[in-house]
């Protein structure tokens, strides 16, 4: 049975919180954060186990209100200009079951006004993963075009993030892949409207998009020795 999650109600709150961004107004109100965005996120969450599992065995979505697949709505402001206490959306990231031991990719799904999407990669990979991941474009081109050119990728998917100017150091200026392999970030997003967002079609186009963005996840597995 297909259900909806989130409602007009929840993108209200968070436009409220961008525009009032104290704990003083978060904290009288508080119940409408829990009702209106993390109860029906940890829902989301909790029936995406099923469908995720599918995908591959070793990714989780982990539904607790702590330590699990949903981002804190707090901000780390201990190394940031910008003092905000609170984001203006919510995310949750998706797991490999050895991320404590590795830098994996992941996927991910996003809820913000006027900027929804879900996705998957890695974003950010430390010096070691990104020599990892280059060495292995190096090596294996064509499953990396298999991966992120097909039809399916490409009519739904973007990749994205940032990317050197010039080519990294050690490699050939003119291979097949030099844009690639100048990349800071491997992930790949797909645009969400906030009308689908608050419709019971949300479940379904969550996992579709999960599958399409899973041969760029099980690429970067691959470059990092996971099992996917």
């Amino acid at each position: 049975m297909s259900r909806s999650y989130f409602t007009p109600a929840t993108f209200r709150f968070l436009r409220s919180l961008g525009n009032n961004n104290n704990r003083e107004w978060f904290h009288a109100h508080k119940d409408d954060y829990e009702r209106h965005v993390r109860e029906p996120f940890l829902q989301l969450i909790t029936d995406l186990q099923a469908p995720l599992a599918k995908i591959s065995a070793h990714y989780r979505a982990d539904p607790r209100k702590s330590g699990g697949s949903l981002y804190r709505i707090y901000r780390d402001t201990r190394y940031s200009n910008n003092k905000l206490p609170y984001k203006s959306w919510q995310g949750s990231r998706f797991t490999h079951e050895r991320r404590h031991e590795i830098q994996a990719p992941g996927f991910y799904l996003h809820i913000e006004p006027g900027d929804c999407f879900a996705g998957g990669g890695l974003w950010h990979p430390e010096p070691d993963a990104l020599k990892h991941i280059r060495e292995f474009l190096v090596d294996n081109p064509a499953a990396w075009k298999r991966a992120t050119q097909s039809k399916a990728f490409r009519e739904h998917l973007q990749l994205g993030g940032e990317s050197l100017v010039r080519p990294p150091r050690g490699y050939d200026p003119t291979h097949e892949l030099i844009d690639d392999l100048k990349r800071k970030d491997f992930v790949a997003t797909m645009p969400l409207g906030e009308e689908l967002a608050c419709s019971d079609e949300l479940l379904p186009w969550t996992v579709a998009a999960f599958k399409r963005v899973a041969p760029l996840v099980d690429y970067l597995c691959a470059a990092q020795e996971l099992e996917f």
